[in-house]
């Protein structure tokens, strides 16, 4: 069994990691996956949240949303629609989209409801990542 595996991270417009990595833990469309090396085969819609990796010992996240993930057993590629790491993240900014998102879905209207909740998703991986990194 190989002690790690290529974890790639990338968005439409940037590539946020390549690396070797012991581990990862990627938000799927319906939950977290784990990923150690020598992993099956899998592709998965993502979902929004906080992706986690380990590099020499040390826990590393980025923020994803949306896209897809493709594993293999020495190689995983998470090519997300949004993607920024902890350091990036204004928290002002994602504070309002949070209360706007929230705001959405307690109104009567005619809201997109899924789209309301996705936002809403993002917005709290977006804040979690930010105050993990002590901002």
């Amino acid at each position: 069994m190989a002690a790690t595996f290529e974890l790639e991270v990338a968005t439409p417009d940037r590539l946020l990691v390549k690396d070797q990595v012991a581990e990862a833990q990627i938000p799927g469309l319906n939950g977290y996956v784990g990923i150690l090396p020598d992993h099956a085969a899998l592709l998965s819609e993502l979902g929004s949240g906080l992706l986690t990796y380990t590099v020499g010992g040390n826990s590393r996240s980025v923020v994803v949303s949306g896209g897809w993930v493709e594993v293999l057993p020495t190689h995983t590629r998470v090519l997300a629609a949004s993607a920024e790491r902890p350091d990036e993240i204004d928290l002002k900014r994602a504070q309002e989209s949070l209360d706007r998102a929230e705001r959405r879905l307690k109104e009567a209207g005619d809201w997109d409801i899924a789209r309301a909740l996705r936002a809403a998703e993002r917005a709290r991986a977006r804040l979690e990542a930010a105050s993990k990194t002590g901002r």
